[in-house]
């Protein structure tokens, strides 16, 4: 048995239409097919990974709790998205690793975005 990445990580949103409009129109992922479920939901691409949306109303996320996107040129995003209305911490240095900011989605999901440093 060997495990080779991450495929995909699920996240539960209040608003499927309002999580499209940050995800696909804000960052700017790609919506991909989905199958029919009985619920529901959005999938999207970033890369090679991809995201899949839930649509719970009143879910509220776990403190603490996030996922991060690999970013190039963290100082341009962070200040795209801020003039785009979006709350962004950082970017900060983290010595040894790179750096990293973060926002949240909508639903209030932590999202980070990380530059590793360069090797």
């Amino acid at each position: 048995m060997a495990l080779d990445g991450v495929h995909h990580v699920s996240l539960v949103v209040r608003d499927l239409e309002a999580a499209r409009r940050f995800y696909v129109g804000v960052l700017g992922l790609d919506e991909i097919a989905r199958p029919p479920f009985r619920f529901p939901g959005l999938w999207l691409r970033s890369g090679a990974q991809e995201i899949h949306l839930i649509e719970r109303p009143g879910f509220a996320p776990p403190e603490g709790q996030h996922f991060a996107f690999r970013a190039r040129g963290l100082d341009v995003l962070a200040a795209r998205l801020a003039a785009q209305g979006i709350e962004v911490r950082g970017p900060i240095d983290v010595p040894g690793a790179g750096r990293q900011a973060f926002l949240r989605d909508p639903t209030g999901n932590l999202i980070e975005l990380n530059e590793p440093k360069a090797r």
